[in-house]
């Protein structure tokens, strides 16, 4: 079981590598940084663009070192941290560097999509604690994540908000006791919205989520509801249940964050006000949770929770994420590089939103296998894919 109290100060701080940390789960971990400045010292740091706020953070934390993986603003950054000490890197290549130095203990895995991939997985290998909010890393790859990490003994820490919930919820459990998960879906911004109407939607409406504040590409899937469908095939490789045994249960009000029914009936939950910090410290701290100052949920004002099943004509891509996971082999993988490709048309306002689906389906019904590839094949399938939706979609808002 977890410990409850804070650890003894003479313990050596836990050193934080974050890669994605100009994004929001990025920034959000180094806010938690902030509360516990002794029991943390960031060791690295990784952004893809933002060279300003990379620079600040560095400044401020003063790591080993840096990744800019947009080559073209290394020497911004490598002119700003002149002088400090920190080593600055540019490319995407030198991303397992940040996430496997000897003075790492915890790899914040934030980089959205399949680019965060490749230095997972290294950082698996070398046998590091990954706090993991990037669930492409396991659709894509889940069987070679899992490998590693048996082989490295890896301990991945799921930071999505339902997935740590059930990972809490598992604590003190046997797998073997589970009949099935609940993941819990917010709905989105068109839960109520006519389906009717969803082809005009625009991308501005689709990136207003009601309850959570996410970045564009994962706040068009919780528009798409392929988030939920991306997390079925997460949760089936982290917590090893079948897909026929992962339900998603709509829930508006986003308190209950996720559920496990155990075999003799009884159902955990874990509840509490939508707050992606909660869910990032459990993963940085664990297996101990530490005293901090985060939002609690006033039950007085708490009037009513409400749940529904999710409408998957209304929202197909929830339907085709349980297909792939269904047929395994390069279908995930198919399936994660092709709404990639896709919700990035569409946020440039090449293919309406019902598009997305449709683009997607076609991606799966072309190229997925139920051949079980290799890295190196699943890096080709990915590239096929994004491929082909931009071919099949040629723009269709003038």
């Amino acid at each position: 079981m977890p410990g409850s109290q804070t650890p003894s100060k003479s313990a050596r701080p836990r050193g934080v590598s974050i890669l994605g940390s100009t994004g929001s789960i990025g920034r959000q971990t180094l806010d938690i940084v902030r509360l516990f400045p002794e029991r943390f010292s960031v060791r690295a740091l990784a952004a893809r663009n933002s060279a300003e706020a990379l620079i600040e953070q560095a400044l401020e934390f003063r790591p080993e070192c840096v990744v800019i993986t947009r080559e073209s603003r290394y020497p911004q950054v490598r002119d700003a941290l002149a002088g400090t000490g920190i080593m600055v890197h540019a490319g995407s290549d030198h991303l397992a560097y940040a996430a496997t130095l000897d003075s790492v203990d915890v790899v914040m895995a934030a980089i959205v999509g399949s680019a965060g991939l490749g230095s997972v997985l290294e950082a698996v290998r070398a046998g590091k604690t990954i706090a993991l909010a990037n669930k492409e890393t396991l659709v894509v790859a889940g069987e070679i994540v899992r490998f590693h990490a048996r082989r490295s003994n890896a301990l991945i820490v799921p930071v999505d908000s339902e997935h740590s919930a059930i990972f809490q919820c598992l604590v003190g459990e046997s797998v073997e006791d589970v009949d099935e998960l609940i993941l819990t879906a917010s709905g989105g911004p068109f839960l109520d919205r006519p389906a009717s109407t969803l082809a005009e939607a625009t991308p501005k409406e689709a990136l207003a989520h009601p309850n959570w504040s996410m970045g564009p590409k994962i706040s068009i899937d919780s528009a798409t509801m392929m988030n939920k469908g991306l997390e079925v095939i997460e949760a089936h490789w982290l917590f090893g249940i079948g897909g026929d045994r992962i339900r998603v249960l709509v829930h508006p009000q986003s308190i209950i964050h996720s559920m496990v029914e155990f075999v003799d009936g009884s159902t955990k939950a874990q509840i509490g006000v939508p707050d992606m910090k909660v869910p990032i410290q459990y993963a940085l701290t664990y297996p101990e949770r530490w005293p901090a100052p985060h939002e609690r949920i006033d039950w007085n004002a708490l009037a009513r929770l409400d749940f529904r099943l999710p409408a998957l004509d209304k929202f197909p891509c929830l339907g085709l994420a349980y297909d792939a996971l269904a047929t395994g082999g390069s279908a995930p993988a198919v399936l994660n590089a092709a709404n990639e490709a896709a919700v990035d048309q569409f946020l440039k306002g090449k293919i309406r939103f019902t598009d997305i689906s449709v683009a997607i389906a076609d991606a799966l019904e072309q190229l997925a296998s139920s051949e079980i590839p290799d890295l190196e094949k699943l890096m080709e399938i990915d590239a096929a894919a994004r491929a082909l939706v931009v071919e099949l979609n040629r723009p269709t808002i003038h």
